[in-house]
């Protein structure tokens, strides 16, 4: 059901875990689907200099967090908003259609986290 390159990322993900400096989190997701994705993004001067996820979920679910979390470091905060569900997929050179949903989420959990990041930056300044 997955190429070789989704079950390589699945086997050794990137950035795995929480973050505990993290000054952006978003979530994506929910139970009933099965998949939860948290992302951690620790930003400075608005470049995201880490990223790290938690994913509950499936083969497609942790690949996309992994190389999502990838894609966005060293990008600006405008840089990472505009990454794309579809990217994600290019990077892991195809998910069968009924897992693109994962890559969505991926997107998700990146904009709710960047979200997450410009509500805490408002409430300092």
């Amino acid at each position: 059901m997955y190429n070789k390159k989704v079950l390589d990322v699945f086997a050794n993900p990137k950035n795995v875990g929480s973050m505990p400096d993290a000054n952006g989190v978003g979530t994506a997701g929910n139970a009933s689907c099965g998949d939860i994705m948290k992302v951690y993004l620790k930003i400075e001067d608005d470049v995201i200099k880490d990223a790290s996820f938690e994913t509950f979920g499936c083969a497609a679910a942790i690949a996309s967090s992994s190389v999502a979390t990838e894609m966005i470091k060293g990008l600006t905060t405008s840089q990472a908003e505009a990454i794309k569900n579809s990217e994600v997929v290019e990077v892991l050179e195809g998910l069968p259609p009924q897992k693109i949903h994962c890559s969505v989420l991926a997107e998700e959990a990146i904009h709710a986290a960047l979200s997450d990041y410009k509500c805490k930056r408002k409430e300092t300044e």
